[in-house]
């Protein structure tokens, strides 16, 4: 399977580091770092994820990383994953 991102998620994920990088430039690179690691082992523990709150469907999981919701979806017909927005969490 594939692990695609939608602009919006790249275009969050843009703005979350810009804040973060202000900051602190080491923890940015970290937060990063682990966040890819996390994407790049979505095809062996998306089940792991619970289902989304946001969303009425199984196939829309989040994973919480720090103060942040990822929310994917699982696209069988296309044998994707969809890697939606990243929020901050509640």
């Amino acid at each position: 399977m594939n692990i695609l991102c939608t602009s919006l998620y790249e275009q969050q994920l843009k703005t979350i580091l810009e804040d973060f990088a202000v900051e602190d430039l080491t923890a940015t690179k970290k937060f990063k770092l682990y966040l890819d690691t996390i994407l790049i082992n979505l095809p062996t523990k998306a089940n792991k994820y619970k289902k989304a709150q946001l969303f009425d469907d199984e196939d829309i999981k989040e994973i919480a990383h720090e103060d942040f919701n990822i929310l994917f979806f699982i696209d069988k017909i296309n044998n994707n994953y969809l890697i939606l927005a990243i929020l901050p969490k509640d």
